[in-house]
């Protein structure tokens, strides 16, 4: 721009150096000056301009790319889970006794048949030898009432005795008969009862700590139990589908490919076994249905009562995918930005599900794309890129 200073210094310089002739002919003359200035600003501006009509230089922004691949991925539902045991059992004391001795660990490994509790059994064992004389005692009738019954039938072949008195020796052995049964029986029940002092694990498990120790009176009406044992391998997963995706699931576990990995929270380790349940009926008040899986667990990475991230393969399929990254939300659904020939554009898609890092692509793509996977902030339609090597891990 030019100065205004100087246009005028100009006009005042005109005017001066026309000091005689008339006040039209300054006037003219003064006319003539700046319309030659007003066409040299107007050169000025022209040229100005010209040099703005050219436009900034075009931009290239710096992105990452992936690209969209078609191979089989897994189909997969998510749901949250919850361990439990196979088996568990609550041990009970069956005798009204004290405790002599406790045999396990508080938390350990037991194995089935392993002794756990020992309990004063020195009243019933005194009951049984008690009982077992009696039955000694009531054989011991019983042969005498036997033989007595010998002697009087030959008496009575004879005719050397009344009949009653025959038949009187037949009721008395059959009296003395039928006590030896009651007495067998009560020593076969006392047996039993005495049995009831040794404790010993039903089934292989962890042991919980003992509620009672040694020296602890326990009764039969106790509500505690005196320990539990739980099931480690193999465990329960349940978790909770959509009625929706019954007819899915029923589908792989006819073809033997429905699959469970359980994740525990902290943990990176994955635990895998088979569906082996649907619950026979539906919740109307959510619709959902109860899962459960079989898991071998054999390293007890799954813990009864643990919450775990059940995800359960139907299926694997062919299908496109991307990384996660790339895949955009709008109001009006999912995008990517697909490069072609160095330029960024737009591409509609139907994102379906995420396997992993990568997102499942229903349409909107081929297989073969090269898509941005960072960077987006920065495009828009027609933008062109200039892809860059991927960022290392952690960095």
């Amino acid at each position: 721009m030019i100065n205004r200073k100087w246009l005028l210094g100009v006009k005042a310089l005109a005017l001066k150096k026309l000091p005689m002739i008339g006040r039209k002919w300054r006037i003219g003359a003064a006319a003539v000056a700046l319309i030659g200035i007003a066409l040299l600003v107007r050169g000025f501006w022209t040229t100005d301009g010209a040099a703005q009509s050219k436009g900034p230089a075009v931009r290239v922004v710096q992105v990452e790319t992936g690209i969209a691949e078609r191979k089989k991925v897994p189909v997969r539902l998510d749901a949250l889970g919850t361990v439990t045991p196979m088996a568990s059992v609550a041990i009970k004391a069956r005798v009204d006794t004290t405790i002599v001795d406790v045999h396990f660990r508080d938390g350990g490994h037991v194995s089935k048949g392993d002794l756990l509790f020992t309990l004063d059994c020195r009243a019933m064992e005194a009951q049984v030898a008690q009982t077992e004389g009696m039955v000694a005692r009531d054989k011991a009738q019983l042969a005498g009432a036997e033989r007595d019954v010998a002697r009087y039938t030959d008496l009575v072949a004879k005719a050397a005795t009344p009949t009653i008195n025959l038949d009187n020796a037949k009721t008395q052995s059959e009296v003395y008969s039928a006590a030896i049964k009651s007495d067998e029986g009560l020593l076969q029940n006392l047996k039993v009862q005495l049995s009831f002092c040794i404790i010993t694990a039903p089934i292989s498990g962890r042991i919980s700590a003992a509620n009672v120790k040694v020296g602890n009176f326990v009764r039969q009406a106790d509500l505690t139990p005196m320990a539990t044992i739980n099931q480690m391998a193999p465990v329960y997963v349940s978790f909770t589908v959509p009625q929706k995706v019954l007819p899915d699931i029923r589908q792989a576990i006819a073809a033997e490919t429905a699959t469970v990995e359980a994740t525990v929270p902290g943990d990176e380790k994955r635990a895998s076994g088979q569906v082996s349940m649907i619950e026979n009926t539906v919740d109307p008040a959510t619709g959902m249905a109860m899962i459960r899986a079989s898991m071998p667990n054999k390293d007890e990475l799954l813990w009864p009562g643990t919450l775990v991230t059940a995800e359960m393969t139907l299926r694997i399929e062919e299908a496109v995918v991307v990384p996660t990254n790339a895949v955009q939300a709008s109001q009006t659904g999912s995008f990517v930005f697909v490069v072609d020939n160095g330029v960024a554009k737009v591409q509609k898609v139907d994102a379906v599900r995420q396997v992993g890092d990568e997102t499942v692509i229903a349409s909107g793509l081929k297989g073969g794309e090269t898509v941005v996977t960072d960077g987006q902030l920065l495009l828009s339609e027609g933008t062109r890129v200039n892809a860059r090597a991927p960022k290392a891990a952690g960095s």
